[in-house]
C-alpha cells in the first residue's frame, strides 16, 4: 500500500479563509512555517513566477527504471508497467528553484518509453518535455535518457509516460515542488493520485476503443490501491483531531472524471494545477483528467472513521464500479472497521463540468486584456471514422507524428515543411498573444492540456461560442494547463509565446490522444537549435531506429 505522506520533506499548513482576503505586504527573507505559508525566503506569493524564480543551487537527482512486473493493485493480479517496480512510482520532491535531474532507463521487454513531467513549463528546456515523436524519439529497451529541468513553478503535479497508452498500465508518479501557499496548514500529506484501473492492459483497451468507443473499466485506485470483489486493500491514512492537512489531488485517470469528497469534512481549495488561488471552501471537488487541486482539510469531525471518495462521473466515464473508488480516514490508528459515514448530498450530482470559473481566482492577478487582439485560431473537435477505426480530429486533421522523426529533430535539421497530419501551428515571434476558440458539437467532454504553458481561460460553456469578446473574462481569469471542453460546448483560451519549443496540446483522455485529438505549437523556431543537445537527440533516435528495425515495429497510432 502506498501511504500518503511517507515521503513528506517538510511539514506545511492552515489558516482558513472562508472569504477572499486582502493581500498585505509580505516581509522578505522569512521562514515558511505553519503560521505563515505565504513567504518563501526572498520570494513569496506575489512573485510572478513567469518572470522570476529562486535559484537554490540545489540539484535533486532521481533514477527511474521502467520495468515489466505483475501486481494486484485492487486484489486482481495482472501485468503492469511500472517505475522502479511500484504503482505509483516514486514521488519527485523538490523546492521552488531547485534543478531536477531524472535518469530514466528502459528495462521493458518490448516497449519504448519516455517520461513527461506534466505541467512543468520546461522554460527554455523543451528537449526535456519527454514526448516521443515530439521532443525525442522513444527510449529503446536497454537505453537510457537523462531529463534536466528547473522548478520555476511550485505546487503539485505528476509525471507519466507519453509513449502510446503506457501511462495507464502504471508508468506514473507524483511531483511535489514545495513553495508558498495561500492558506496555512499543519501537515503536508503529499500527492493523492486518483486513477481508474482496468484488469486488461491498456493496449488491449485502446484497441477496443479504436473500433467500439470507450471501454468500460473495472475499477479505480487511490494512490495505487483499492478493493475489488472483497480482494485488495483500501488506501488509509490516520488523522489527529484539530490538525489541518494539505492534500495534493491529481487525476491520473485514462478516461474518468472524478468528484472528490470526504464525508463530514469541508475542503479549502488553495491551488489549481500549478497556480495558487484565493482560497474557497467546498464539500465536493470536480477534477478532470490531468488536473490537480491542492486542498486543506481540518480534522474537526467527531473522532471516527470516514470515507474518502473519488466518484466516477458516469455521465462521461465508463466504469463498472463508480462508487467503489474509496479510501479511509481514521482518527484512531488501531481501528480496523469500515466507515459507516454517508456522503454529502451534493455527491449525488453526476456531471462532467469543471469547477466554476468564478471560484478559480488566481492569487497573483495577471490580466489578459490584450489577448483577443493576438493571433487567433478556431478549432472544432470531431469524431470521424477511417475504415473500421475511430479517429478524433482537432482542427483540420487527426494528428499523426512519427516516433522515429520527432518534431524537435525536424527543427534541428532545418526541415521547415510541416505536413497536414502533423497539425503544426507556427508562431515565430516572441511574447505575442495566441487566442484560441475550441468547440465541439459532439456530446463527449474533453480535458484539453497544453504543454510548456499555462493558459488564461477567457470563456467556457455549452452551446456554440458566438464570437463576441464582450462576455469573455479578461480581468484576472483562471490560469492553468488543463481545462474541460464541455460536450456540445466551447472553451476560449489564450497564452503568450514566451517559451521556445515544440509543444503538444491534446485531449488527456488516453484513447483520444492515441486516436489523434491534438495539435502542436511550433514556437520561436529560430531560437530552438541553440537550445537542443543534438548529440543526445540523435543518440536516442539512433538506438530507437535500430530497435524498431530489428523488431519490425510498425507505428499504428498518433505517435503521442
Amino acid at each position: 500500500m502506498h501511504l500518503l505522506g511517507l515521503l513528506g520533506l517538510i511539514s506545511l499548513v492552515s489558516n482558513v479563509h472562508a472569504e477572499p482576503y486582502t493581500k498585505g505586504s509580505v516581509s522578505k527573507r522569512c521562514t515558511n512555517s505553519a503560521e505563515d505559508r505565504s513567504c518563501w525566503g526572498d520570494y513569496d506569493l506575489d512573485t510572478n513566477w513567469y518572470e522570476e524564480a529562486p535559484d537554490t543551487g540545489v540539484t535533486r537527482e532521481y533514477w527511474f527504471d521502467i520495468v515489466n512486473t505483475t501486481a494486484a493493485p485492487d486484489g486482481v493480479e495482472r501485468i503492469v508497467l511500472s517505475v522502479n517496480g511500484s504503482v505509483p512510482g516514486p514521488t519527485i520532491w523538490a523546492d521552488w528553484g531547485d534543478t531536477i535531474v531524472v535518469h530514466v532507463t528502459n528495462s521493458l521487454e518490448n516497449n519504448g518509453t519516455g517520461i513527461h513531467f506534466h505541467g512543468i513549463r520546461q522554460n527554455y528546456t523543451n528537449a526535456n518535455d519527454g514526448v516521443p515523436s515530439m521532443t525525442q524519439c522513444p527510449i529503446a529497451p536497454g537505453d537510457s535518457f537523462t531529463y534536466t529541468w528547473k522548478a520555476t513553478q511550485y505546487g503539485s503535479s505528476w509525471y507519466h509516460s507519453h509513449f502510446y497508452v503506457q501511462a495507464w498500465d502504471g508508468v506514473f508518479g507524483g511531483i511535489v515542488i514545495n513553495g508558498p501557499a495561500t492558506a496555512n496548514y499543519d501537515e503536508d500529506l503529499g500527492t493523492l493520485i486518483l486513477s481508474d484501473w482496468s484488469h486488461e492492459t491498456a493496449d488491449v483497451e485502446v484497441l477496443y476503443a479504436e473500433t467500439n468507443g470507450p471501454p468500460t473499466l473495472e475499477n479505480g485506485l487511490i494512490n495505487g490501491t483499492n478493493v475489488y470483489d472483497d480482494a485488495g486493500t483500501r488506501f488509509e491514512t490516520t488523522w489527529v483531531s484539530g490538525t489541518s492537512y494539505r492534500l495534493r489531488l491529481v487525476n491520473a485517470a485514462a478516461d474518468t472524471h472524478f468528484k472528490f469528497t470526504i464525508d463530514n469534512h469541508t475542503m479549502q481549495v488553495i491551488a489549481m494545477d500549478f497556480v495558487p488561488i484565493v482560497p474557497y471552501s467546498t464539500d465536493i471537488l470536480a477534477i478532470a483528467m490531468g488536473q490537480r487541486y491542492d486542498v486543506i482539510v481540518t480534522a474537526n469531525a467527531t473522532a471516527d472513521n470516514y470515507w474518502m471518495r473519488a466518484i466516477a462521473q458516469t455521465t462521461c466515464s465508463e466504469n463498472e464500479n463508480p462508487d467503489n473508488i474509496k479510501g479511509i480516514i481514521r482518527y484512531d490508528s488501531t481501528s480496523t472497521d469500515d466507515p459507516t459515514s454517508t456522503a454529502w448530498d451534493s455527491a449525488a450530482d453526476d456531471d462532467c463540468n469543471d469547477e466554476d470559473m468564478s471560484s478559480l481566482v488566481p492569487y497573483l492577478a495577471i490580466d489578459a486584456t490584450d489577448a483577443t487582439t493576438g493571433t487567433e485560431d478556431d478549432f472544432s473537435v470531431a469524431i470521424v471514422r477511417d475504415g473500421n477505426s475511430i479517429l478524433w480530429e482537432m482542427g483540420n486533421s487527426s494528428m499523426v507524428s512519427q516516433w522515429n522523426y520527432p518534431s524537435l529533430l525536424q527543427v534541428y535539421e532545418g526541415n521547415d515543411t510541416w505536413g497536414d497530419e502533423q497539425q503544426a501551428y507556427v508562431f515565430p515571434d516572441a511574447d505575442v498573444w495566441v487566442y484560441w476558440v475550441i468547440q465541439t458539437s459532439n456530446g463527449q467532454p474533453h480535458p484539453m492540456h497544453l504543454h510548456g504553458h499555462d493558459f488564461w481561460i477567457l470563456g467556457q460553456g455549452t452551446g456554440t461560442f458566438d464570437g463576441s469578446t464582450a462576455n469573455l473574462t479578461l480581468t484576472n481569469p483562471p490560469r492553468r494547463d488543463v481545462v474541460q471542453l464541455y460536450g456540445q460546448g466551447y472553451v476560449v483560451i489564450a497564452f503568450k509565446t514566451d517559451n521556445p519549443g515544440v509543444w503538444l496540446m491534446h485531449c488527456h483522455i488516453a484513447w483520444h490522444t492515441s486516436e489523434g485529438l491534438a495539435v502542436q505549437v511550433i514556437e520561436r523556431e529560430s531560437e530552438l537549435v541553440d537550445l537542443i543537445d543534438g548529440d543526445a537527440l540523435n543518440a536516442t533516435c539512433a538506438a530507437w531506429n535500430t530497435y524498431q528495425s530489428n523488431e519490425n515495429l510498425v507505428q499504428d497510432d498518433s505517435g503521442i
